[in-house]
C-alpha cells in the first residue's frame, strides 16, 4: 500500500545510523571502486580543449540535443506502453498463448540493436524484397507510391523500442507478481473492475519498478550507437564517438559524456523529487495466486494480438531475415571456433551477472541500514556508468589500470630487474570490472525497486528475533526479492552478451565474443556473413531467458 504522510513513515522507518560501521564501510567502498570510471570522466570537465567545444557549440550541439531529446520521448513512451501492457495481461489476465507469452515477449531483448537496424534495412529498402513484392503485386513503378525512410529518425526509434521494451516488461511483471491479494480484493470490494484496478493500484504500486525501467531504456538508448550511426541519425552518443576517434579529441568527447551523464542525473533527481515522500510497501503477508480475468470474444483476439505483434517486429522476422541469409550464405568461419566465441560470451555474461547483482543487493541493502546523505550520493554516482558510452567507461578504466600496471612494473624493475608485463589492463578481469560498471545501474534499479517495497517493520521484527542485518538481508528480504533478483540477473546477463564497444577496446589477445564477430563483419556490409554470429548470439541467450522467466512464475512469495 501507498504511505505519503511524514508520521507514519517516522513511525514505521527505524532511524539511519549515523556511524561508520561495517555496511557503511563496504557500501561506501563498493561505491567508489564502481564509480571510478565515472570519476575520471568528470575529471575531464576543467581540462582545455582548445576551442574544440566552442565549434561543437556552435556548429552540431544543437542536431545532437534535439534528435538525442525526440529519440528519448519516443522510445521512453512506446516502451513502457508496450512493457507495462503486456506485463499486465500475462500476469493478471487469461487468453489464448498466454503461457507462450510469459517469455516469447523477452525475445527481442537478446537481439542486437545494429543487428536489427541491418536486417530490417536489407528487407524494407527499395531494392528489398518488401518493396519489390508490393511493385510486383500492384504493379508499381519508382515513384508511384509512398514508402517510409527506415533510415530515419523515426525508423531508428521505433526499431529501438521493440528492441528495448522488455527492460519495462521484465521488471513490470516482476512487480506484479508481488503485488498483495489483499490490495486487489480491497479494490474490488471498492467496484473496481480490472482497468480501474491497473490504473488506480497496480501501476502506482509498480511505479518504482516501472521508473526502473524506463530510466534503464533512457539511458540504453542514450549510449546507442551502433543503430543510429547506421541510420545517420546524429545524437548525443554519435558526437561523442566522432569527438574522440574522429577529430582525435578525447577531453571534448569526455565531457560530452560527462553532460550526457548530467542529464541522467538530472532526469533521475527530477523524479524522486516528484516521488517526494511517498513509499510503496506491502504491509501483508497474503501472498496468495493471483486472480486471472478470463477473457473471451474480441477481448482474447486483442490481447493475443497485443502480445504477439512486439515478438514478431521485434524478434520473429529480423531473426527469420538472418536465418534466411545464415543458411544460404552465411559466415565461410563457422566450425569449432564458434565454440570458443559462444563460450567467452557466455562465461562473461554469466560472471558479470552474478557481480553486479550482489553489488546491487550490497549497495541497495546498505543504503537501506546506512542512510545517509554521503551514501545515497555515493551509491547514485556507481549506477551512472549505464549513460556513459561504453568506449568511454573503457578509457575511464584504461587510464587508471594502465597507471597502476606501469607503477607496478616499474617497482618490480628498481627491485629485481624483471618486468611481468599488463597484470590488470591486458586480463579478462578488466573486462568484467567494465561490464560491472556498465551495466550495475540495470540490477540496481530492479533491486531497489524490490527491497523498497518491503516494509521497514519487517526489518525491525526480524531484529527483535536477533537476526543481524546480515541475516535479516538472507532470510527475510531475499526469498521476498527472489523474482526481482531474477529479473536483474536477465538483464545483466543479455546485455553484456550484446556489448561491443568495451569488449572490443578491453578484451585480452586473442579473445573474441561473439558480438565482436558480429559487428566486425556487419560494419564492412557483409550483413549475409554476420547473421551466422548474430543468430549464434540469439541462441546462446535464449534457453537462460526461457528458464528464467519461468522460474520467476514460481517465485512469487508464498508459493
Amino acid at each position: 500500500m501507498s504511505r505519503s504522510t511524514s508520521g507514519e513513515l517516522a513511525a514505521q522507518r527505524p532511524s539511519p545510523q549515523r556511524k561508520l560501521n561495517f555496511w557503511s564501510t563496504v557500501l561506501i567502498s563498493v561505491a567508489l571502486v564502481v564509480a571510478l570510471p565515472v570519476i575520471v570522466v568528470f575529471a575531464h570537465i576543467a581540462l582545455p580543449t582548445d576551442g574544440v567545444w566552442q565549434h561543437l557549440a556552435s556548429t552540431v550541439l544543437p542536431r545532437y540535443l534535439s534528435n538525442t531529446f525526440w529519440l528519448v520521448v519516443w522510445v521512453g513512451l512506446g516502451t513502457l506502453i508496450i512493457g507495462t501492457g503486456s506485463a499486465w495481461l500475462v500476469v493478471m489476465c487469461r487468453f489464448p498463448g498466454k503461457r507462450l507469452f510469459e517469455w516469447a515477449l523477452l525475445l527481442p531483448l537478446a537481439v542486437p540493436t545494429y543487428v536489427i537496424a541491418y536486417a530490417y534495412t536489407d528487407f524494407l529498402q527499395f531494392s528489398g524484397p518488401f518493396q519489390s513484392a508490393l511493385r510486383d503485386m500492384f504493379g508499381w513503378e519508382h515513384g508511384d507510391y509512398f514508402f517510409p525512410n527506415v533510415r530515419s529518425l523515426g525508423g531508428a526509434a521505433t526499431l529501438i523500442t521493440m528492441v528495448l521494451y522488455p527492460y519495462v516488461y521484465l521488471l513490470a511483471r516482476a512487480s506484479f507478481l508481488e503485488q498483495s491479494v489483499c490490495v486487489l480484493d480491497v479494490g474490488r470490494t471498492l467496484g473496481r473492475g480490472p482497468w480501474r484496478l491497473f490504473f488506480s493500484i497496480a501501476v502506482p504500486l509498480a511505479r518504482p519498478a516501472l521508473v526502473g525501467g524506463v530510466s534503464l531504456v533512457l539511458m540504453e538508448t542514450l549510449n546507442e550507437f551502433g543503430a543510429v550511426q547506421f541510420f545517420g541519425v546524429d545524437t548525443f552518443t554519435t558526437g561523442i564517438y566522432r569527438t574522440w576517434f574522429g577529430m582525435g579529441e578525447p577531453v571534448a568527447a569526455a565531457q560530452l559524456a560527462a553532460c550526457l551523464l548530467s542529464f541522467v542525473i538530472v532526469l533521475v533527481l527530477l523524479e524522486r523529487w516528484s516521488r517526494g515522500k511517498r513509499r510503496y510497501f506491502h504491509t501483508t503477508n497474503r501472498y496468495q495466486q493471483l486472480p486471472e480475468y478470463a477473457l473471451h470474444g474480441w477481448r482474447a483476439a486483442a490481447a493475443t494480438a497485443a502480445c504477439a505483434i512486439p515478438i514478431i517486429v521485434g524478434f520473429l522476422l529480423p531473426s527469420g531475415i538472418l536465418l534466411d541469409l545464415a543458411l544460404t550464405q552465411g559466415d565461410s568461419l563457422w566450425g569449432s571456433r564458434f565454440i570458443g566465441f559462444a563460450w567467452n560470451s557466455l562465461s562473461l555474461a554469466a560472471l558479470a551477472a552474478i557481480i553486479a547483482v550482489g553489488t546491487a543487493v550490497l549497495l541497495s541493502y546498505g543504503v537501506r541500514v546506512h542512510d545517509t546523505a554521503l551514501a545515497r550520493f555515493t551509491t547514485r554516482i556507481s549506477a551512472m556508468g549505464y549513460a556513459i558510452p561504453g568506449s568511454v567507461v573503457a578509457v575511464g578504466i584504461l587510464i587508471p589500470f594502465a597507471w597502476l600496471d606501469n607503477i607496478i612494473n616499474t617497482s618490480l624493475q628498481a627491485y629485481n630487474g624483471q618486468i611481468i608485463g599488463l597484470i590488470f589492463s591486458g586480463s579478462a578481469f578488466i573486462l568484467l570490472y567494465a561490464y560491472v560498471v556498465r551495466f550495475l545501474a540495470v540490477s540496481f534499479n530492479a533491486v531497489e525497486a524490490s527491497l523498497g517495497k518491503v516494509t521497514p517493520s519487517m526489518d525491525a521484527a526480524s531484529r527483535t528475533l536477533g537476526q543481524t542485518a546480515g541475516g535479516t538481508l538472507r532470510y527475510v528480504h531475499t526469498p521476498l526479492m527472489r523474482s526481482s533478483l531474477l529479473a536483474a540477473g536477465i538483464l545483466v546477463f543479455v546485455d553484456v552478451m550484446k556489448e561491443l564497444p568495451a569488449t572490443v577496446i578491453l578484451r585480452p589477445f586473442n579473445f573474441d565474443t561473439l558480438a565482436v564477430r558480429a559487428h566486425n563483419l556487419a560494419s564492412d556490409e557483409r550483413l549475409a556473413e554476420a547473421s551466422t554470429s548474430s543468430l549464434a548470439i540469439v541462441v546462446v541467450g535464449i534457453l537462460p531467458v526461457i528458464l528464467l522467466s519461468m522460474a520467476m512464475r514460481r517465485s512469487r512469495p508464498g508459493a
